[in-house]
């Protein structure tokens, strides 16, 4: 495997406009080229919007959905990756031929379509329906994976998908400043962002503490250090709905050092070089090797009925 470049970015924005949405993916896209990224990643429903979903009936979902390549999303974006050269994975909601709904993640090329993954987590709409396989494809000669936001908060899928091979996982979000249970969470006023250039330190405040980044790094870092693999997080930031967005997009290597990272008040891509020697050298690599999976077979694999809850979405019904 050859040095490659990865960018991840971060922008505000607009609720089911997805015109506006693919022109901001274009210019960062022209932006992460500039920089020699070989692969530009974008947040969760990047294309469509996200946080607005909640509200939206299944008429209204599948309306916004796009059959996955044939839809129009999928096209433009190919043609911005043709332009510039790149690899671009960004996310959108997909309805299939039974016109059943997902929260899908694409990565295209010049090409087409690389690969697709649908959320296996999915809650921010009753009608969507949870994915059912783990996704490792081929991107430059390394492989890769995609988990999307709550997924990677349940560690056996980061496992999982590096244990089928994958040495860099994008997690694509639209995650943090919202209530939980955990101390300092909640959401940040989005009166914050509006005087973000008269009183940036107050706005910082917020989105660096325990309600935004200082909890990411909780376990963002874990899940790249355990697993021995790049992990590219891309999150929104600005108004998301009417919930406020603090960005953050990060790459962390397989020691979980974080390599390169948004820090703007807004729109912004940053670009990374990944080396393929780290991924033996990290300790990662190691306990990976060592594990004893006779030992822990059968607990994990039990028998376990799923239950989802999201704190400040269960909380405003």
């Amino acid at each position: 495997m050859q040095n490659l470049r990865i960018a991840t970015a971060q922008f505000e924005n607009k609720s089911g406009d997805k015109e506006y949405n693919l022109g901001i993916i274009r210019k960062l896209t022209a932006r992460a080229a500039e920089q020699g990224a070989q692969v530009v990643a974008f947040h969760e429903c990047s294309i469509t919007g996200y946080t607005f979903a909640r509200h939206l009936s299944r008429e209204q979902m599948l309306d916004l959905a796009e059959r996955i390549p044939e839809g129009e999303s999928i096209a433009k974006l190919t043609a911005i990756a043709r332009e510039y050269n790149v690899a671009i994975l960004a996310g959108l909601f997909e309805k299939d031929e039974k016109d059943q709904l997902f929260k899908a993640y694409v990565c295209v090329d010049s090409n087409g379509l690389v690969a697709k993954y649908r959320k296996l987590h999915p809650f921010i709409n009753p009608h969507l329906l949870p994915g059912d396989q783990y996704v490792v494809f081929d991107l430059y000669g390394w492989k890769c994976g995609i988990l999307i936001c709550y997924d990677n908060n349940v560690i056996e899928n980061v496992r999982a998908t590096a244990l089928l091979g994958a040495d860099i996982i994008f997690m694509p979000h639209v995650t943090m400043c919202t209530p939980s249970t955990r101390p300092g969470a909640g959401f940040v006023d989005p009166k914050l962002w509006e005087n973000r250039e008269a009183d940036p330190t107050s706005l910082r405040m917020e989105f660096d503490g325990m309600k935004g980044r200082a909890w990411l790094m909780k376990w963002l870092p874990a899940r790249a250090y355990d697993n021995g693999i790049y992990a590219i997080f891309s999150n929104p930031i600005g108004m998301d709905d009417d919930q406020l967005k603090n960005g953050c997009s990060m790459i962390l290597d397989p020691f979980g050092d974080v390599i390169a990272e948004c820090r703007n008040l807004g729109d912004d891509v940053v670009v990374a070089t990944c080396t393929p020697e780290k991924l033996e050298q990290a300790g990662g690599y190691r306990y990976r090797k060592a594990r004893r999976p006779e030992l822990y077979k059968d607990v994990i694999g039990q028998s376990h009925q799923s239950e989802q809850k999201v704190v400040w979405l269960t909380s405003e019904e």
